[in-house]
């Protein structure tokens, strides 16, 4: 008997977490069907969007890290909608506490039921359910960043804690009213929360582990392009739901946003490939996929305050732009951020946010503010003052996140387990069968073997630098 109390003790806080979440029969506002439907469809769009992410990035790596890259955007769709439902909801959108933190007072989802979003017009689940699929594809943007080279056990525990520890505050300072928020920071659907913190702290991972094995020795080209177009493809779908989802309604500043979308991504991916066919002399598929995700980056957070024309004009910037991170600024630097993750999204991201406060109109939504091209200086000033923000924390708070997690287990995979492959020594599974290599391996890559030709220059290699 006094083992069964001890263990309802221990079990009664858990069952006031789950039993706290007040079903209601009735709502306390007026629930507009149409707006509803909208915003879970739009959550189903901003879910696909991270397996998505998976089949874009596993076809840039090489075929023997397919697998793993896959998992890890598969898995952290599991992982973090659960720290979300838990813990990153009431982080994010509780009470504010001095507009650093939230109060926890939705912690479980606690008080959080079938009621109307206050202000709006959805049940505050359906609004639960879209920022889930926000908290879930942030952290697995960062993967591109070590792609090829993270042990999947330090992976995991190390995402676990940046969403908890570096992405629940950023969002809550932005969008749960928070400092940045009374600032007049604006971020429509995730420039500043979501692309430059996840593009910088991959960028930050990256030089915390080192170069890939062989990186800049031995060509380390993309496997499979096809999967990559399609996951490209995915992407651009679900962005629809990301940014017009942002929305919250049925309305005119989604088709705002739809369009404005569409506008940003078409001339981006026009850019980058006209830069690189002018530069390098042919154009690539992967240059227009890579395009068409930057410009998608660089209009998030301005596609519910921008008309479509200055949305064209900050797209096509954009591929430009991100063109030169990847093109030639990593190159020149020799950092290995594998597939890219801040030349697209940390400098897309910077771009966006600091385009919104140049191209913002109220006429577009009176909720926003004005832009510097409009008349007005204070949101191009909030947005500096953000987007500083958002690259420090993310900068600081990785570094420490990794030294904490090194501290307790190996972070990165040793010369043989990455010439082997991590989806043979940390999945023991294989994508593809694979004959024999002439190095007389079966595990070995091709683009390991000191029999593959030295890659001097980009132009070896085509006109784009990922996985160089």
């Amino acid at each position: 008997m006094k083992k069964l109390n001890r263990i309802a003790r221990l079990l009664l806080p858990c069952l006031a977490i789950t039993g706290s979440t007040a079903w209601a029969a009735g709502t306390t506002g007026q629930i507009d069907t149409g707006d509803t439907a909208w915003v879970l469809i739009s959550a189903a769009l901003v879910f696909i969007m991270t397996p998505g992410l998976g089949f874009f990035y596993g076809g840039m790596v090489r075929g023997k890290n397919v697998l793993t890259t896959i998992m890890q955007s598969f898995f952290i769709v599991a992982m973090i909608s659960v720290e979300w439902f838990i813990l990153g909801y009431a982080m994010v959108f509780g009470t504010d506490v001095n507009g650093f933190f939230a109060s926890l007072d939705k912690i479980g989802l606690a008080g959080v039921g079938m009621n109307c979003l206050e202000g709006g017009t959805i049940p505050e689940l359906a609004f639960v359910a879209f920022q889930c699929m926000f908290a879930v594809i942030t952290p697995a943007l960062i993967t591109g960043a070590f792609a090829e080279r993270m042990k999947f056990r330090a992976f995991t525990i190390f995402i676990l804690l940046w969403a908890i520890f570096i992405y629940n505050p950023m969002a809550h300072w932005v969008w749960g009213g928070g400092f940045l928020a009374q600032l007049g920071a604006l971020d429509f659907a995730g420039g500043l929360v979501i692309h430059i913190l996840s593009g910088v702290s991959g960028l930050t991972l990256c030089l915390l582990l080192g170069k890939r094995s062989g990186y800049g020795k031995y060509p380390m080209i993309p496997h499979n392009l096809p999967m990559t177009v399609l996951g490209a493809t995915l992407l651009w779908f679900g962005w629809f739901g990301f940014n017009a989802g942002s929305a919250l309604g049925a309305n005119a500043l989604a088709a705002n946003a739809f369009v404005t979308s569409q506008g940003a991504a078409a001339a981006a991916t026009v850019t980058w490939v006209l830069a690189e066919w002018i530069l390098n002399g042919k154009p690539t598929i992967l240059g227009a996929a890579s395009g068409c995700i930057a410009g998608l980056v660089a209009i998030t957070p301005a596609a519910g305050f921008v008309a479509p024309m200055p949305a064209i004009l900050i797209g096509a910037i954009s591929g430009i732009v991100c063109y030169g991170a990847v093109a030639v600024v990593k190159v020149k630097l020799g950092y290995d951020d594998s597939l890219d993750a801040f030349g697209i999204h940390g400098i897309g991201g910077t771009w966006g946010s600091i385009a919104t406060g140049l191209w913002a109109s109220t006429e577009v939504n009176p909720a926003g503010a004005n832009g510097l091209f409009y008349g007005e200086t204070h949101l191009l000033f909030a947005q500096v003052v953000s987007t500083i923000v958002a690259y420090a924390l993310a900068i600081i708070g990785t570094i420490v996140l990794y030294k904490i997690v090194s501290a307790f287990m190996k972070v990165r995979a040793d010369k043989n387990e990455e010439i082997a492959g991590l989806d043979i020594t940390e999945h023991d599974e294989r994508a593809y069968n694979q004959a024999v290599m002439s190095t007389g391996s079966p595990f070995e890559s091709i683009s390991d073997s000191p029999l593959s030709a030295p890659v001097s220059t980009i132009s070896d290699m085509g006109t784009n630098s990922h996985n160089l």
